[in-house]
């Protein structure tokens, strides 16, 4: 069923990825009206979320941020569908960095690095960073996804521009291959994920609602001593991204336990505070919020 689904698919998918951009934001704004007008889907998660999250604004105000999240929302996934085709030129030409001269100085070091960001704007095309970096194994976790198909095509599209996808269950290995063996790599993580509450290690306020905490990160950095750098994607226009390179832990082991996962939090904040629109309201970051136990 698996390759079936995948043979019905895909080759639409391609199809559509090989349309030009004010094209596929043509189909973008259509779908936009069925997502947000017609289906409304997740309209009251969004709207919680973000009540949750700004609770002095008013309901016109939250409105209005849901009404343009769904058009961002909507974007987003017709620019994953572009990844599949898009040319090293043109990412490169759309998505652009800000302090790359930090990640040069370590690569020069010899010192691998792990780099955290979150689902604001575009995480999707930050893969073609393996592009301005010459010895880095560029690494990035991600959950494997069920139809072995897909998973494989989508590990070979990012693996156009030198990213090695690898899933959740063989990272700690990996880092720890790769330790042994002096291989010099960048591992990317998305940190904003809600980790299952009777797993959670650590809970803390997120735009001031006490939530479990992804705290893997921070502990395997310690663990192998990878400086911890943090990915600000700001959209400058329509399918137009910079991202700004922050260091937030040169000497991991100097911090104490969470300090880490706090300063990425508070980074984060500030960037949903900035321009609400683009962070991913639509998952349920808070669905655990009653859950904290009592003595944290």
């Amino acid at each position: 069923m698996h390759f079936i689904a995948f043979i019905l698919v895909y080759p639409f998918i391609w199809l559509i990825s090989i349309l030009p951009m004010r094209v596929l934001y043509m189909i973008s704004d259509f779908f936009y009206v069925i997502v947000y007008h017609i289906i409304g889907y997740r309209k009251k998660d969004v709207y919680l979320n973000l009540k949750l999250s700004f609770p002095n604004k008013s309901d016109k105000e939250l409105k209005l941020i849901r009404k343009k999240f769904y058009s961002h929302f909507v974007d987003i996934f017709v620019e994953i569908i572009k990844s599949f085709t898009i040319s090293e030129k043109e990412l490169k030409k759309r998505y652009t960095f800000k302090n790359i001269e930090i990640i040069k100085k370590l690569e020069k070091e010899g010192k691998s690095v792990m780099v955290i960001g979150s689902h604001y704007a575009n995480w999707e095309w930050i893969f073609i960073l393996n592009k301005h970096v010459t010895k880095f194994q560029g690494i990035a976790v991600y959950k494997k996804i069920a139809n072995k198909y897909f998973d494989r095509k989508i590990r070979s599209s990012r693996g156009r521009f030198g990213t090695t996808l690898v899933s959740t269950k063989k990272t700690i290995d990996l880092i720890s291959d790769n330790k042994k063996n002096k291989v010099l790599a960048l591992y990317g993580f998305l940190n904003d994920q809600s980790p299952k509450a009777t797993k959670a290690k650590y809970w803390s306020d997120f735009m001031g609602i006490k939530v479990p905490m992804q705290t893997g990160s921070e502990f395997l950095a310690k663990q192998h001593d990878l400086t911890v750098l943090m990915v600000k994607t700001k959209k400058i226009k329509r399918g137009y991204y910079t991202t700004e390179i922050i260091l937030l832990a040169d000497n991991p082991t100097d911090f104490k336990d969470y300090d880490i996962t706090d300063l990425f939090t508070r980074e984060l904040e500030k960037q949903i505070r900035e321009k609400p629109e683009h962070y991913f309201w639509s998952h349920k970051r808070f669905k655990h919020r009653d859950k904290a136990p009592a003595n944290d």
